[in-house]
């Protein structure tokens, strides 16, 4: 098992992976539609977004919890 410090990394690396797959494979439908190598461009799609998704989400994510913080009454 994981140790729970890394916690909020571990939830960060399965939220990039979840939203940039979804996100690219709206992307590359909107973009090709239902072709048959729609399932390979997605894939690369989503490679490279999650690439990109996973440390900007590491940096922003304590930013905006700060942000929405401030947002609520307490």
């Amino acid at each position: 098992m994981i140790p729970a410090k890394y916690g909020q990394v571990t939830f960060i690396f399965f939220v990039s992976i979840c939203m940039s797959c979804v996100v690219s494979g709206v992307s590359v439908l909107n973009t090709a539609g239902l072709i048959d190598a729609f399932f390979g461009l997605w894939m690369t799609a989503w490679l490279k977004s999650w690439i990109i998704a996973f440390p900007c989400l590491l940096i922003i994510a304590s930013l905006m919890r700060r942000f929405a913080d401030n947002l609520l009454f307490k």
